[in-house]
This record gives structure tokens, sequence and C-alpha cells, in this order.
């Protein structure tokens, strides 16, 4: 037996990144999975590749920010598989800039996606992950426990995320919900590899990411799959509440 064999799971962002090697490794392990993201084209030709291996995987167009699609996708989801067993709450932006440089409308637009996003998809799926004793594993920063220069509003965004998955492992705890979630570092992504590129040197830009950690260099995607997949299976069924650190030891110094 596969660890979610016969489970559901939604993976918001999920077309890109980690939100893609969640989604995959989601289905090796036995899941079907909903793709939610904004990114249709990568979205659909991830969910085709994981089942061309095998798996049941389908995309969803989704904006995680409005209430009305969110209340729609899952029930898209319950609809067609009658069930949710995992919810990844994946889907963030990046906005740089200090306090006085970030504008109301930039810091209302990441808000609304980073923490909003992640509020209302835990909304709308608690019912069905409470029928199946299911779990929510959310995707914070090392950013949500340090203060990292000139990025206020992600910080601040992903410092909610782990008040919310604090928050509603308490409330959801009798309803036998589990909520957790992870905190990466520095990833190698699409996104991050595309800041790189766009600096003077894309080589030297990399490296000084890799030189601010302990372990000398970036995370890779699989290695937050593998911690979300942990915390959404019964391996983690003790673990509510819990903020995992995976971030090469940045946030230990």
């Amino acid at each position: 037996m596969r660890r979610f064999d016969s489970k559901v799971a939604v993976v918001t962002g999920g077309s890109l990144g980690i939100g893609a090697a969640a989604a995959q490794a989601l289905a090796a392990e036995g899941a079907s999975v909903v793709i939610a993201s904004l990114d249709q084209a990568p979205g659909e030709a991830l969910a085709a590749v994981i089942t061309e291996s095998g798996g049941t995987a389908g995309h969803v167009l989704a904006d995680i920010a409005d209430e009305a699609a969110v209340k729609t996708l899952m029930e898209a989801t319950r609809d067609r598989f009658g069930r949710l067993d995992v919810l990844v709450n994946n889907a963030g932006i990046y906005v740089q800039g200090d306090a006085t440089a970030t504008s109301l409308a930039d810091w209302q637009k990441l808000m609304a996606v980073n923490l909003t996003g992640a509020f209302l998809c835990t909304k709308y799926a608690a019912e069905a992950l409470s029928a199946n004793r299911g779990a929510i594993v959310n995707v914070a920063s090392e950013a949500g426990l340090v203060g990292i220069a000139n990025q206020v509003a992600y910080n601040v965004s992903k410092a909610g995320v782990i008040g919310l998955t604090r928050s509603c492992a308490v409330d959801f705890a009798s309803r036998g919900v589990r909520v957790n979630c992870v905190c990466p570092g520095t990833t190698w992504t699409p996104l991050v590899k595309a800041a790189c590129d766009r600096a003077d040197d894309p080589v030297a830009a990399r490296r000084r990411l890799e030189s601010i950690r302990p372990l000398d260099r970036l995370g890779k995607v699989e290695e937050i799959a593998s911690a979300i997949l942990y915390l959404a299976s019964d391996e983690a069924g003790y673990a509510t509440g819990s903020v995992l650190s995976i971030d090469g030891g940045y946030t230990a110094q």
C-alpha cells in the first residue's frame, strides 16, 4: 500500500516549483491530485505527465484570492472524486520592498494570495477534510520566522501563514483534521532561477544565496515535497500545529 492510495489531494500553486513537485509526489504515492493554479498551460501539462505515468490528476484554473473561485474549486473536487483528504496551501507571490517602498496595492495583492488565499482554501475544504480525518499542509517560509531585508509584505504574509496554521490546528483538532506547515528556505525553483538570471552575474547571484546558509546550497523542490508528504501522511498522525523548517540551517544561525 502506498501512503495516499484512494486519497484525494488539492495542491494550490501546483503547476510549478514546490507545488508541482508535491503534486507529482502525491500522485506517485497513490493520490488523485487536483492541481489548482493560474498557470493553465504548465498545469495541464503536469496533469498529463502524471496521467501518462499511471497516476490520476487534473488541472483547475483557480484564483485562490477569489472566494467564489475557491468554493468552486472545492465543490468541483468533491463532485469529481467524492472526497478530499489533503489540502496543500502552496500558492504564493513575491514582492520586494521595505515599508516605504511597497505600494498599498502590492501589499494588498500579496496578502490576498499568500494569506487570504490559504484562509479561503482552508475554510471551504474543512468540511470535506473533516469527513475523512484529513490533513492540511501550509507552505510558509523561513521569511515567516525571521525578518529578511527588503521584503516586508512577503515576510508578514508568511508569518501570517504560520499563525493560521497554529490557530486552525487548535480549532480543527476535535474534527480530526491536522494542520501543519513547512518553512522552506530559498529553493531552486523557476522563480528563483528567473530572479538570478535577471542579475548582472547570474552565477554570482546564486552563489550569494547559497553562501548565507550553513549547508552552503539551495534547497531542492523534491526535498520540500518530501516534507509536505510526511506531514500529510498518517506517519505524522500525532503532529498538528507543527512548523517544520527546511532551510539549510538559515534560521538556526
